[in-house]
């Protein structure tokens, strides 16, 4: 695990509403020193409250809340708090629930079976700059770039993507991080700072008017702007 950073432990709001799992998840953030658990919240009433209040930097969220879908929570917490990375932890492999939640700003999106372990590891990584991601869902959102491209669709896309142009530096970037690197990776990839990618990251937000790396990603497919055919031969 990582060590504690210099400035304090990475601050973590859980909202799920099955009260083993919500304590379960609540115990293996309390035993990692990189992560401190500020609540754990059972619906979508008290978590909206709560972030009316409070910021946070890892949110780690349920879909499938008593009051509510959880995906009202990303979007709220996304447009209030855009620094904050936000984490899907659900049952449900559907595509629409994976695409509903990207759009409304997660990042990372990682079913229930995964270990308790695994999913610590995913909260940092997600802190560092990654897009955790179970491989079941990965494959269904893969899937669904590859035949996203439909025939209704093309024209308004094409005309979209005509709208933003981004540099060949900033392309390069967007596919390396669509492909799930971390910030770290690209930089290592492309010889550069991490501050350095971290501003180009910034540019293509203003670019694609969004405020994570998965509406990135979700607003650059939809545009047309990823080449699957390139993130595969990168693998």
């Amino acid at each position: 695990m990582q060590e504690p950073v210099a400035d304090g432990p990475i601050t973590v709001l859980v909202v799920e509403d099955d009260a083993l799992t919500r304590r379960t998840l609540s115990l293996a953030i309390e035993k990692e020193p990189s992560l401190k658990l500020l609540d754990a919240l059972s619906d979508v009433k008290s978590a909206l409250s709560w972030l009316e209040q409070q910021t946070v930097e890892l949110l780690l969220v349920d879909l499938g809340l008593p009051d509510g879908s959880g995906i009202d929570i990303i979007r709220y917490c996304a447009h209030r708090y855009p620094a904050c990375n936000i984490m899907v932890i659900t049952t449900s492999s559907d595509q629409d629930n994976v695409l509903d939640s990207i759009e409304a700003g997660a990042s990372g999106y990682v079913l229930k079976d995964a270990d308790r372990l695994d999913i610590v590891r995913a909260l940092l990584d997600l802190h560092a700059g990654g897009s955790p991601i179970s491989p079941t869902i990965a494959r269904k959102v893969l899937g669904r770039v590859r035949d996203g491209k439909k025939a209704p669709d093309a024209v308004n896309d094409a005309a979209a993507a005509e709208q933003v142009a981004l540099t060949k530096r900033e392309s390069t970037i967007l596919d390396l991080i669509a492909r799930g690197d971390s910030y770290g990776e690209v930089a290592r990839q492309l010889s550069l700072s991490v501050g350095t990618i971290q501003t180009h990251i910034k540019n293509i937000y203003d670019k694609l008017s969004v405020h994570s790396r998965g509406e990135a990603v979700y607003e650059a497919n939809r545009r047309g702007l990823l080449q699957m055919d390139q993130l595969k031969s990168k693998r």
